[in-house]
């Protein structure tokens, strides 16, 4: 699942890596975007990896209330806790960096409090991606809505491309993909 707000105005917003990520993937497997379940509120599609059926999905709502959406997937799709990754947007981590762990906090991520707030749980897995730290002064809530300057975005675009190889790793060995994202570094 990609936390996102959606709508053009947050299109390529820092707040919308975890997004852009996922739809990536769709990309590199060649799938579309459907709207089902519609109660889901959600696009969600469909691909395998390996003998492994998984499904992606971008809620249409609000970040800090996007998990009626998630939770609502969760369920309908019979999804065990542990077989969900989030991805998302993380000021505390580096630019550019990515990391994967299981359960935890917030981390003062309204989205991921949302979810774990409609799932009843913390305990599903996140795969954040470090958009960095707002500038001295400046409202966090403003930065992660602002678009990625322009001599930030080929890192911001590795990022995106190693997020999404690290989600469908993550499909097959979840270990394996926490291991390779504290080795992963972009190259810019």
């Amino acid at each position: 699942m990609g936390l996102r707000n959606p709508g053009a105005e947050y299109l390529a917003t820092r707040h919308n890596i975890g997004a852009e990520a996922v739809a990536n993937l769709a990309s590199v497997y060649g799938v579309g975007w459907r709207r089902r379940p519609l109660r889901a509120r959600c696009e969600t599609a469909g691909l395998r990896v390996g003998n492994q059926r998984v499904l992606l999905g971008l809620p249409l709502r609000m970040m800090n209330v996007t998990g009626g959406s998630v939770s609502y997937l969760v369920k309908y799709h019979r999804v065990d806790h542990e077989d969900l990754l989030i991805v998302h947007d993380d000021i505390d981590l580096p630019f550019g960096r990515l990391r994967i762990r299981a359960g935890g906090g917030s981390g003062g991520h309204n989205g991921v409090k949302s979810v774990a707030k409609a799932l009843g749980s913390p305990d599903f897995w996140r795969l954040k991606i470090g958009v960095g730290r707002p500038p001295r002064g400046m409202d966090p809530a403003n930065y992660v809505l602002k678009r990625f300057r322009s001599s930030e975005r080929r890192v911001i675009d590795q990022s995106v491309e190693g997020a999404a190889e690290l989600a469908e790793l993550w499909t097959k060995d979840p270990r394996g993909a926490r291991q390779s994202a504290g080795e992963w570094r972009p190259s810019a």
